[in-house]
């Protein structure tokens, strides 16, 4: 698997125990972390786990995904 693709699936996991944090406790790991959700390092974060969540879509559609 290419490095680019662990990279995108670490941080979409990332991003679901973050949802998942906030739907089960209403706590957002991120925001605690990087100072609040308007915080300019959590908007980062925020918009590297959409990307990387597009990113992991494709391996739906690769014929070897370990390729």
């Amino acid at each position: 698997m290419k490095i680019i693709d662990r990279l995108a699936l670490i941080l979409t996991i990332v991003g679901a125990l973050n949802w998942g944090s906030i739907g089960l406790f209403g706590f957002d790991c991120v925001a605690f972390l990087c100072g609040g959700q308007m915080a300019m390092l959590s908007r980062v974060i925020y918009a590297l786990v959409g990307v990387t969540g597009l990113w992991c879509i494709t391996l739906l559609f690769r014929e070897d995904p370990s390729v």
